[in-house]
């Protein structure tokens, strides 16, 4: 069996264990390298220490399996119809991967089935699996198999799926036939930068961390600066803006994966749900949910920025409870989401809350959102 029938077959094996799609790569170093590099010593990766480190495995991926050849890339498409949009004050603002199950075991899973179905196929054969945990730059690697092409949102484009999917490897020590890749999607579309509200995407290709909704929201540890928080909006947990506005995911063919849906049990929750959440109920109803990576902190320090955002009243009940959260940052950012909702009974609880307020950021939160009430006269 040459290399061609090869690759036909293990991409065969891995639409029949689960994954849409699937194209094969040389594993060599990695086309996009030089400019990986430059994104870490802009500072383009905020706080996220853990992609500065193992520089040499993520610019040459054979470092990663002595003697690796090839990667069998996989593409889970994740996306549900618009017309299946969940309803309510919190589903919206969360990024549709994250709705449903966690896609790292999901897809780990099968990968698995993958390779044992390889293993037994040519005995002997190394393997490494990969879905976004490990130093691999994926959308490179998935762009030289022809799973898309980078598109200036940075997010890896297909003609008929849009970029509604996920990635996963599979590094192989097998000699296998690869793709070509897909030539560019864009063209001279810019909408997606001019969707960025947090100018995330300051040129095409390139995607600065410490404006983006996604890194605050998610991989971003206690209290969001007061400049930042208008700017996340009704976001708790990622953002799809920039995908929203690519024309390649108006109408995108490709079904999505069912297990992506938003489950029954969490459905109802809202955002003052989600501000009460006690860690017991948080490990139950988030239990094998991608929303864990923010952390229980996280998720309701979000639902309180959020809720300041959208400037509704009914929401100051609930803020004004969380001012006697044993959580110090989620106290100060209750108290500047009541700051920005104003009004009579959002000023009196700020004031009840100030004199036994022991934290300093978070007394500095209540008196700054003092502030802005008496100047808003209100």
């Amino acid at each position: 069996m040459d290399g061609a029938e090869k690759s036909r077959l293990l991409k065969r094996w891995a639409v029949e264990e689960g994954f849409h799609r699937a194209g094969v790569a040389r594993l060599g170093p990695a086309q996009h390298g030089a400019a990986f590099v430059q994104w870490i010593e802009r500072g383009d990766h905020a706080r996220m220490g853990y992609l500065e480190r193992r520089h040499e495995e993520r610019l040459d991926p054979r470092r990663l399996l002595p003697g690796g050849r090839s990667a069998l890339c996989v593409a889970l498409h994740y996306a549900p119809g618009r017309t299946t949009e969940p309803e309510g004050d919190l589903w919206p603002g969360v990024a549709r991967y994250a709705r449903g199950d966690d896609y790292h075991d999901l897809m780990r899973r099968r990968l698995e089935a993958v390779r044992s179905r390889i293993e037994r196929a040519f005995p002997g054969t190394a393997s490494r699996a990969y879905v976004d945990t490990g130093p691999v730059l994926e959308r490179d690697l998935a762009a030289a198999a022809g799973l898309g092409a980078v598109g200036k949102n940075t997010n890896l484009l297909h003609a008929e799926a849009g970029s509604w999917f996920l990635l996963g490897e599979l590094l192989l020590d097998l000699e296998l036939a690869p793709d070509p890749p897909v030539a560019d999607l864009c063209g001279r579309c810019t909408r997606c930068l001019e969707a960025c509200p947090t100018g995330a995407l300051p040129e095409p290709y390139r995607l600065d961390s410490r404006r983006c909704i996604s890194y605050w929201t998610i991989e971003h540890r206690g209290p969001v600066p007061a400049t930042v928080r208008p700017l996340l909006g009704g976001w708790v947990f990622g953002c799809d803006l920039c995908q929203e506005a690519c024309p390649l995911n108006d109408a995108p063919a490709a079904a999505s994966d069912e297990r992506f849906e938003l489950p029954e049990r969490r459905a109802a929750l809202d955002l003052v749900g989600l501000l009460r959440l006690r860690r017991e109920e948080y490990l139950d109803l988030f239990r094998g949910s991608a929303m864990k990576r923010a952390r229980l902190e996280g998720l309701r320090r979000n639902a309180a920025v959020a809720m300041g955002n959208r400037g509704d009243r009914r929401y100051v009940g609930p803020l004004a409870g969380a001012l006697a959260d044993e959580d110090p940052t989620l106290r100060g950012h209750a108290a500047w989401a009541l700051g920005e909702i104003g009004g009579a009974e959002a000023a009196a609880a700020l004031e009840a809350a100030a004199p036994a307020e022991s934290d300093p950021e978070a007394r500095s939160e209540i008196h700054s959102a003092l502030g802005r009430l008496a100047s808003a006269g209100g």
